[in-house]
């Protein structure tokens, strides 16, 4: 049996609040959904934008949570012979479990923002340093003023290496998770034209995520991408907050960790690079120049963190994209395959035209054709139609043979593609449905991407039903 998460006096010593019921002395995670709780862990009944926590405390202890953090004004409403602690904001409690998890843990922590690229550097930062000790990660896109803590709290004593994500909307988000996280090396993926609603420029952008320097551990170490038109401001703003160990990667080879040489294959690339001065040749399982480039980053950190750079370097291999984030999955078609390339998770111009990159480089089987499923990209303000027109270029330079498009801003686009590449258009993302599923044929190479408000998941959900995944076919 597994070594309990919290034992139950450190867990109130560090969330605050009074216990009331039979409550155990061991907790053996924490838990938000009631849905996935395990036996003998802790759920917190934080109140989110559509749900409240406290009305499926009663399902959690009936699943076994060793004890609810509630709120005390909440109380009258639950169970009376429950395992409470009680709090006066359980969030709060949240963050404060966070904070001492961080504080009793002696491992080496990263925390990686940027417009995009998190999740998948987060990930490549867990599979890579697997290979030297214990790490504790993130799961999912958990990097937001309740994930972050989640993620704290749930770091168990004796984690070696912990990877943290950390995003943000607005100015004044990153702060507060930062020096909850408390980083020795923190990476910036890149700055890009992304939630220019909240935003007046991309400077400003640039600022909110240097946000990040504010919680680096001292003498730490900031890992910057070169190549982005930021750099100079970032390297600006990290020197203001103290920062004076700054690293940098990209295809420049005045950057510390750069490329020399990269070969792409079907599925993925084989790099040569120098990360800070040690030569290294790996080969990265998913496909697409910003793969390459954030691994530089992502090795960078492996040595900084004093983790073995060679059997990092070998993990990489095993890098898949996830779902809805580049994951590719081979369809059964008559007697052929489609292969489909699934970016529906999330867009903005920066991940938009680095997924239309990857469709062009992805090989295709004539008479099969490169096929873009876009949605609108959100959140872009008064800049949308500009943005989403912009994508013209993008199109053309990756050879695409048709275009599938939803959605108000994305029009402007579909406006200005040739009548040849012009596939379908359609109001919303369900309008498209029917359009798809018909013309699709052997050898199609298709990619769905859109914001995730657009809602292009069930596009390929859909894809997926007519033309079953070959792999499940196998296996059935």
């Amino acid at each position: 049996m597994s070594d309990p998460l919290w034992k139950l006096d450190s867990f109130v010593e560090a969330a605050g609040g009074s216990l009331k019921g039979d409550v155990g002395e061991e907790i053996m995670g924490v838990s938000i959904d009631s849905r996935s709780l395990e036996p003998g862990d802790a759920f917190i009944a934080i109140r989110g934008d559509r749900l409240d926590g406290h009305d499926y405390v009663a399902a959690a202890l009936e699943a076994g949570a060793a004890l609810a953090v509630v709120a005390e004004s909440r109380m009258s409403d639950l169970p009376e012979d429950g395992r409470y602690l009680v709090v006066p904001d359980p969030l709060a409690a949240m963050r404060l479990l966070g904070i001492a998890a961080r504080e009793r843990s002696h491992a080496k922590i990263i925390a990686v923002t940027g417009s995009v690229g998190k999740t998948g550097t987060k990930e490549a930062l867990r599979l890579t340093l697997e290979q030297s000790g214990k790490v504790h990660a993130s799961v999912a896109s958990f990097n937001n003023h309740w994930g972050v803590p989640l993620t704290l709290a749930r770091m168990p004593a004796d984690t070696e290496f912990g990877v943290f994500e950390i995003g943000m909307n607005h100015a004044g988000e990153i702060t507060p998770l930062v020096r909850m996280v408390r980083p020795h090396v923190v990476i910036i993926t890149t700055v890009q034209a992304v939630h220019l609603e909240f935003f007046e420029s991309v400077e400003k952008i640039a600022q909110a995520k240097a946000e990040i320097f504010d919680g680096l551990e001292p003498g730490g170490i900031a890992i910057l991408n070169k190549d982005n038109r930021q750099y100079d401001l970032l390297r600006f703003l990290a020197a203001a907050a103290g920062v004076s160990h700054v690293q940098t990667f990209g295809e420049d080879p005045g950057a510390d960790s750069h490329t020399e040489n990269v070969v792409g294959y079907a599925g993925g690339s084989s790099v040569d690079a120098s990360i800070a001065g040690t030569e290294i040749t790996y080969k990265i399982g998913a496909p697409g120049r910003h793969h390459i480039k954030n691994s530089l980053a992502v090795l960078t950190a492996v040595q900084d963190v004093g983790a073995d750079l060679a059997k990092a370097g070998l993990a990489l291999d095993a890098m898949r994209a996830p779902r809805g984030r580049g994951e590719v999955s081979h369809l059964k078609i008559d007697t052929g395959e489609i292969t489909l390339i699934d970016e529906s998770y999330n867009a903005n111009p920066a991940s938009m035209r680095a997924a239309l990159a990857v469709l062009g480089e992805t090989p295709v089987s004539r008479p099969g054709r490169r096929i873009a499923v876009l949605g609108d990209m959100r959140e872009l303000g008064v800049d949308a139609d500009r943005l989403h027109a912009g994508l013209l270029g993008p199109v053309t330079d990756a050879g695409i043979d048709g275009v599938y498009c939803a959605g108000p801003h994305m029009h402007t686009l579909w406006a200005q593609l040739p009548h040849e590449l012009r596939s379908h258009y359609a109001e919303d993302a369900k309008g498209l449905e029917d359009a798809i599923l018909s013309d699709a044929r052997p050898g199609d190479v298709v990619m769905i991407k859109g914001s995730l408000g657009t809602r292009m998941g069930p596009l390929v959900e859909a894809l997926k039903k007519e033309y079953p995944p070959a792999d499940d076919t196998a296996a059935a």
